[in-house]
């Protein structure tokens, strides 16, 4: 995709993802705007990194739940990707009123901002795995110290075709507002974009043990804390770099004829799919010490196994992640070394 002077607007652009998407577009020459409130711990940080990255960064202190806002940061927009989010299942159990306020009536302001000033951008939005709920209806069974599914559906992961079940407060304002970007292109005709991300990680994460839980495992471990564990340690995730995932938003928004209006599961998929005793090993490996962990009960909505199937993203725009877990982990590993020694 040719980036140059594009207008680019990123709520959340402070993030983790918004972050490393901005450092990208501006090291491609877009014009990137990027929307946060600042709210989440340490975001600040990335504001001075962002800046090294020369002209085209403008910035906007602003909350998705206020319209107003809103609407004048998507005016003269080519592309806008909606990261913001609240991102914690546990917070929204805590708070689930403002979970939803964030994350479904937040999206609609900004669908809404574009329908009505912006119509011919392109949307883009951050979506979850979430969706798909506890996948309570597959079978899964305990394999070589990890869980994996048993039916022969779910062999090369979670497919698109698979049923939505928004279990837990952050399931449901995600969910909706998944379905809102789908029927907001089915219904207005607006150019939309939904990315069913699972697990990604990398630098700039910031991450905690309820969101970003391979930075808060390494950075602890590396500190030599205790790890806490929710559930059994078999609970088994497929990890996607944050490198593959930008590389899937700019191949799919290159392809936008055949993905226009489309949702795509992306993860690591089944070769990248650690679970989160083997996670740890990969640590203890880059890291040549023993982690100390310390276990604790699963948490409303943990599913036993999430892996995604990006058969669809393969298919529709020649899409697949390129980084190993070993590789990512250990790319990840020379950032939280950096920051030890800031």
């Amino acid at each position: 995709m040719n980036w140059n002077k594009k207008n680019v607007l990123i709520t959340g652009g402070a993030g983790f993802i918004g972050s490393n998407l901005a450092k990208y577009l501006l090291q491609n020459k877009a014009n990137v705007t990027i929307f946060d409130n600042f709210s989440r711990n340490n975001v600040e940080k990335n504001l001075p990194w962002l800046e090294s990255f020369g002209g085209g960064l403008q910035v906007i202190r602003g909350d998705v739940r206020d319209e107003l806002s809103v609407t004048k940061a998507v005016q003269g927009k080519d592309f806008v990707f909606h990261e913001a989010a609240q991102v914690a299942v546990t917070d929204s159990v805590v708070n689930p009123i403002e979970d939803f306020e964030i994350n479904a009536r937040g999206t609609l302001n900004v669908l809404d901002a574009m329908r009505q000033h912006s119509p011919d951008a392109v949307f883009v939005f951050a979506s979850t795995n979430k969706v798909y709920g506890g996948l309570e209806e597959f079978n899964v069974e305990e394999k070589n110290g990890r869980y994996a599914f048993s039916d022969d559906a779910l062999l090369e992961g979670v497919s698109e075709d698979v049923n939505l079940d928004f279990h837990s407060p952050y399931g449901c304002s995600k969910g909706s507002a998944d379905q809102y970007v789908r029927d907001f292109s089915r219904i207005y005709g607006l150019k939309t974009l939904v990315f069913r991300q699972s697990c990604i990680y990398g630098q700039r994460q910031w991450g905690t043990e309820d969101q970003g839980w391979v930075f808060h495992f390494l950075r602890t471990a590396y500190q030599k804390e205790t790890i806490k564990i929710f559930g059994d340690g078999k609970r088994v995730r497929d990890l996607l770099y944050i490198d593959d995932l930008l590389r899937a938003y700019d191949m799919a928004i290159d392809n936008l004829e055949t993905t226009s209006g489309k949702i795509y599961n992306v993860g690591g998929g089944l070769v990248n799919s650690v679970s989160l005793i083997e996670a740890l090993d990969v640590i203890e490996s880059i890291l040549q010490s023993k982690v100390k962990t310390e276990f604790f009960p699963w948490r409303p909505g943990d599913q036993k196994v999430f892996i995604s199937n990006n058969n669809k993203a393969l298919n529709d725009f020649g899409w697949a992640p390129q980084t190993s877990v070993h590789e990512g982990i250990g790319k990840l590993y020379n950032w939280v070394q950096e920051l030890s020694k800031a």
